[in-house]
C-alpha cells in the first residue's frame, strides 16, 4: 500500500523572474527584428505560468502526473511546477465535526438518542486523496456506523446495580476511549487521524423517554427511603437504650412496640407529625 511522499517544489519567484525576462525578451526581440519565432514562444510562456501555485498554512498540494502520484508539497509559499501536474487541494487543519443524533438501541434494546463530537485531521494526503473517493463524506459516515456499533454494546443505564455492568451513562471514560478506538481503527483507511472522540449528547428515545424517567424517580424514592427507614431503626435503637441506661422508664414488650411504632412513623412519614396528647395514663 501506497503512503504519502513529500516533496520539495521550485521557487516561484525565481521562476517568476525568468518568465518575465523571458517575455520582455521576446516582446523586444519580435519588436526590433520582426521575427515571429519570438511571437510563437509567447504560448509557450503562458503555459509554464500554469505552473505557479501556492500553499497556505496548514494545507498541502497532491501532485499527479498523467494518472500517476509524484508527491505532495506541504510547505508553505509560492511555489512552480511542472505545469503538466494536476494539483489537489488537501487541509492539514483540525476540524471538529459534530453529527446528527441518531436513533439506536442500546445493548438491552431500548431506544435511545446519540450523537458524537469528532475531532480530526488528514494525516496521510495520499489515502485521503485516493484510497477513499471521498475523505470527508467517509469521515461521516464510517462515524455515524462506529457510533451506532458502540450503542449496541453497552446499556444506556442499569437500575438494579450500578456498579454491575459498564454503561453509557455512568461509564463515560471508557465509553468514549473504546469510541475513539473503534473511529480510529475505521478512518486509518482514509489517511485520517483522530485527535478526540467522545459521545456530545445521550438520552432515552421521547417515546419511552417519560417512562424512563418515572422510573428513575422511583428509583431514587427508594432509595432514599431505605437510608431513612435504616436512620430510624437507629435512631430509636439509641432511644430505647438510653432511656433504660438512664431509668426514666420501664418498659414490657407492648410499650416498647408501641414506642417503636410511634417513632418510626414519626420519622418515616412523608409529612410532620401532628402531636395528640394523651389526657389519661399511659394505659388509658
Amino acid at each position: 500500500m501506497k503512503k504519502e511522499k513529500q516533496i520539495r517544489a521550485s521557487s516561484g519567484y525565481f521562476m517568476l523572474l525568468i518568465l518575465l525576462i523571458l517575455m520582455v525578451g521576446s516582446i523586444c526581440g519580435f519588436v526590433i527584428s520582426k521575427d515571429p519565432l519570438f511571437i510563437v514562444s509567447l504560448p509557450v510562456i503562458l503555459f509554464l505560468v500554469k505552473g505557479f501555485f501556492i500553499v497556505n498554512p496548514n494545507s498541502s498540494k497532491v501532485m499527479v502526473l498523467f494518472g500517476a502520484y509524484k508527491g505532495t508539497v506541504r510547505d508553505n509559499g509560492f511555489f512552480w511546477t511542472n505545469p503538466f501536474y494536476t494539483r489537489q487541494k488537501i487541509s492539514l487543519r483540525a476540524r471538529n465535526f459534530d453529527s446528527e443524533r441518531v436513533k439506536v438501541n442500546d445493548k438491552i434494546g431500548n431506544p435511545i438518542l446519540i450523537n458524537v463530537i469528532l475531532v480530526w485531521q488528514v494525516e496521510d494526503t495520499y489515502k485521503s486523496a485516493f484510497d477513499v473517493d471521498n475523505y470527508q463524506e467517509f469521515v461521516r459516515v464510517q462515524t455515524d456506523a462506529a457510533v451506532r456499533k458502540l450503542a449496541g454494546s453497552y446499556p444506556y443505564d442499569n437500575f438494579d446495580d450500578e456498579n454491575a455492568e459498564l454503561t453509557l451513562r455512568s461509564g463515560m471514560h471508557e465509553v468514549n476511549e473504546a469510541l475513539e478506538n473503534e473511529i480510529t481503527e475505521r478512518l486509518a483507511i482514509a489517511g485520517i487521524k483522530v485527535m478526540e472522540a467522545r459521545i456530545g449528547y445521550l438520552a432515552y428515545a421521547p417515546e419511552i423517554a417519560s417512562s424512563m424517567l418515572k422510573r428513575q424517580q422511583a428509583v431514587a424514592i427508594v432509595a432514599a427511603r431505605k437510608k431513612i427507614v435504616e436512620g430510624a431503626v437507629g435512631m430509636v435503637e439509641d432511644a430505647l437504650s438510653k432511656l433504660s441506661e438512664d431509668n426514666i422508664i420501664d418498659f414490657d414488650d407492648d410499650k416498647k412496640a408501641s414506642m417503636v411504632s410511634n417513632l418510626m412513623v414519626v420519622l418515616c412519614g412523608d409529612k410532620e407529625a401532628v402531636p395528640v396528647v394523651n389526657a389519661g395514663t399511659l394505659n388509658a
